[in-house]
């Protein structure tokens, strides 16, 4: 049925249908239907009065409040956001949400329509209730009463998921949204695009971006406020600047909070000057500074160690009248415990307590941490114990900051007893926690007690859920496998099972991270116990972490020390296949090894297939291929001379993958092919090292080749590199058993220039080069 648009009824008409509900809703028994009697009124209802009839004091019986409101909220012309703002309020009292399920039980026994919205309210109350789980259930139920989620009620289950920190789940159902044909709307992408920055997650936000885009939904200002923060967050500051920009074309103002994100940004980045010529830009544009602006400005100018600038932005503030809060002074102190100057700090938080602005947690854990710096701990633990004079507790920052200051100074003991301390206060101690003491303990030896801190950090909460998941069949080992197993339970209805999944992983208590492995496998090597290190790299993975480069390389190195260099490729190797780029430290290390085995062209094939790896260029890829068909037939000239003009045409050229191979080579006894790098990279301009003209200087003399080698030694002398004392004797002693003593005396003549200690020669040179002197006396 259709009703025509009646006119707004007068405010008599309004009380008096209000009452015909009221009485209705008292007199009908509860289980009885009201539809029927409410039915006759309903081309006169309007919002005001649905929700006049929910606000009434006194109220009615709520199951039959809650059953009008799901009567009246199947009407779109019915519906707002008073009324629904009642009943969730309403529901939040638990007695009403055990009845409410109820009412729905009757609704669905009458074959009554239950609206979606209905139940979009529900959700919303079990959240404010704090109960994200029964809301999450009350979203799988809906099929069963005979509603299906529309937008309005998906949206309101993000902000939950969102809430919860389950973003992973709100892509999951949004997704399966999707295919059950339900169209987003803007909340949709606000909310998501919100819990996406929120983790960490820019990329996966933009892309949202562009879909909201391509469905033809323009962005408000609220929503590029959201993707201005999460791009400035991650330093992507171009990213942002084009965003911002195209704000204007797409004609929508900037607000004072855009512009505070822009601002902040840039100061956080480091990019104080930049933001200070936005500010004049934005001042042109009708902004006016306030307390958010310039909180941003001085935190940007004392990140940069600008204190003095600072300190006059500071008082501009004050000269514009705009008051400074808590977040500024502790922007300040910070600034001044940085720069050094702890009085200062101190008599900036006294001004602080003279504009009677009380110190919050955050601020005292500056001060704490700057005493900790200056390595004050009397006076930070004595201000530790004056929190709780402001009504405040010592939190899980207070002391790690602690902690950490004692660890970094060797007051390892001190700081279990803090540690110790933390746990009877009742204040959880953090992964960073752990971390900065578990280190303590490996830097003093202690690793028996990095171990059990280790361990104990484990069992501290729940069994880690990943552990559990991999001891049976569906093994969770990473993050992309998560994502399956959360996409699947979705598709299959169970959002329910998928959110406490996810929750569980959450709420799993403290689990150690990549640096707690990393800082224990490092100890364990430290003290030769290789195997021990291996089984904690297999654990981290079993424990669902993906090693990352410090994990390989501290492997890779530890391996390499105790000689075990076939486990240390096969390392290398994971590394590779699991998309892990290494550092060039390890591909150094690696080659250095591979050279002193006498594998020179292994060490070379390990650097050409990394800059294969790294290369972006169809030309690159076709010189490399060159490159390496050069060396495969022994043309180690041409082969890196092509490599060296590559690495020109790049920008610069780095000389350490061809000074390792060029002492490779005189370690392999290939003294030629070590002179044509040395040869190549003197033409190119290329710095050499000091070790590289030591290793062929000696090579060049043993092979009998003197006038290579005084060219070595001179190249190192013009460059003022200290070659070590033997090496020069060795070449003045072989020029004068050939008859080069006039050479031999003016290289005597230059290294005294350069600063040898030319009285330090051994005796054998000495009588050669001197030989006519002493036999003429």
């Amino acid at each position: 049925m259709r009703w025509a648009v009646a006119k707004p009824p007068s405010h008599a008409t309004s009380l008096s249908l209000t009452h015909q509900v009221l009485t209705i809703l008292h007199t009908h028994p509860l289980s009885s239907p009201i539809e029927p009697s409410l039915f006759v009124l309903s081309p006169k209802l309007t919002p005001d009065v649905v929700s006049s009839v929910l606000s009434h004091s006194p109220s009615p019986p709520f199951p039959a409040a809650f059953r009008f409101f799901v009567w009246a909220s199947r009407s779109p012309r019915l519906r707002s956001w008073p009324s629904h703002n009642h009943i969730v309020a309403a529901l939040q009292d638990p007695s009403n949400l055990d009845s409410s399920w109820l009412t729905l039980s009757h609704l669905k026994d009458s074959n009554v329509p239950i609206s979606p919205f209905a139940f979009s309210a529900l959700i919303a109350a079990l959240s404010a209730s704090g109960r994200a789980d029964a809301a999450v259930e009350a979203f799988v139920r809906m099929p069963g009463f005979g509603s299906r989620p529309n937008t309005f009620v998906y949206n309101t289950l993000f902000s939950v998921l969102v809430k919860r920190d389950v973003i992973l789940l709100a892509m999951a159902v949004y997704n399966n949204m999707l295919k059950l044909d339900c169209r987003p709307n803007r909340a949709t992408f606000h909310v998501l695009a919100d819990g996406l920055c929120k983790a960490g997650r820019v990329d996966d936000a933009l892309r949202l971006f562009d879909e909201m885009l391509r469905r033809g939904i323009g962005p408000d200002t609220k929503i590029y406020s959201v993707f201005l923060s999460s791009l400035c967050r991650g330093s992507r500051l171009d990213g942002a600047k084009r965003l911002f920009l195209s704000m204007d074309r797409n004609g929508y103002r900037p607000d004072s909070v855009v512009y505070n994100i822009m601002l902040s940004g840039y100061c956080r980045s480091g990019m104080v000057d930049e933001a200070f010529e936005m500010l004049r830009s934005f001042e042109e544009e009708g902004y006016v500074i306030g307390l958010k602006g310039y909180s941003a400005l001085i935190d940007g100018l004392v990140r940069v160690e600008r204190i003095d600038e600072a300190c006059r932005v500071y008082g501009a503030m004050l000269g514009k009248n705009v008051e400074p809060d808590c977040v500024v002074y502790t922007i300040m102190i910070r600034g001044y415990l940085d720069a050094g100057r702890v009085e200062k700090a101190l008599a900036l938080a006294g001004e602080m307590e003279e504009r009677g602005i009380v110190a919050d947690t955050f601020c005292y854990n500056t001060l704490i941490k700057g005493f900790c710096d200056a390595g004050q701990f009397g006076r930070a633990r004595s201000l530790m114990l004056e929190i709780s004079k402001h009504g405040l507790v010592p939190d899980s920052a207070t002391y790690t900051i602690l902690i950490r200051g004692l660890c970094k100074e060797g007051h390892v003991l001190e700081a279990q007893e803090l540690f110790d301390e933390m746990g009877r206060a009742g204040c959880a101690p953090t992964v960073m926690t752990y971390n900065f003491l578990i280190n303590g303990l490996c830097k003093v030896g202690m690793l028996k007690e990095a171990h059990i801190l280790f361990y104990k950090m484990q069992l501290g909460g729940k069994p880690s859920l990943f552990l559990r998941l991999a001891q049976g069949a569906d093994k969770v080992r990473d993050s992309s496998s998560l994502s399956k197993m959360i996409g699947d339970l979705c598709e299959s209805g169970r959002v329910d099972t998928a959110y406490k999944l996810l929750r569980d992983i959450i709420d799993s208590g403290v689990v150690p991270d990549n640096i707690t492995y990393n800082i224990l496998m490092y100890g364990l090597f430290k003290v030769g116990s290789p195997n021990g290190a291996m089984k904690l790299f297999r654990e981290l993975q079993m424990n669902g972490h993906s090693p990352d480069a410090v994990t390989y390389g501290t492997l890779i190195h530890g391996l390499l020390s105790v000689s075990r260099d076939e486990d240390a490729y096969m390392v290398l190797q994971q590394m590779l296949r699991d998309g892990c780029l290494p550092s060039i430290e390890i591909y150094k290390t690696l080659m250095k090894r591979l050279c002193r085995k006498r594998k020179v062209m292994q060490a070379v094939a390990l650097w050409l297939n990394h800059i294969a790896q790294v290369s972006t260029s169809p030309a690159e890829a076709q010189t490399i291929k060159l490159v390496k068909k050069h060396f495969e037939e022994g043309c180690i000239e041409e082969a890196v001379r092509e490599l060296v003009r590559m690495d020109r045409e790049r920008s610069s050229v780095n000389s350490y993958p061809y000074t390792i191979w060029l002492i490779g080579f005189c370690q392999a006894r290939k003294v030629d092919e070590a002179l044509k790098i040395f040869t190549i990279l003197v033409d190119f301009d290329v710095d050499l090292t000091p070790p590289s003209c030591h290793f062929l200087i000696q090579s060049l003399c043993y092979e009998g080749k003197l006038a290579p080698a005084l060219d070595v030694m001179l190249y190192a002398l013009r460059k003022r590199f200290w070659i070590i004392q033997p090496v020069g004797n060795r070449l003045i002693e072989k020029l004068c058993m050939v008859n080069k003593k006039k050479v031999a005396h003016e290289l005597v003549w230059q290294m005294n220039l350069a600063g040898y200690d030319m009285d330090y020669l051994n005796i054998p040179t000495k009588h050669l080069l001197y030989k006519e002197q002493l036999d003429g006396g």
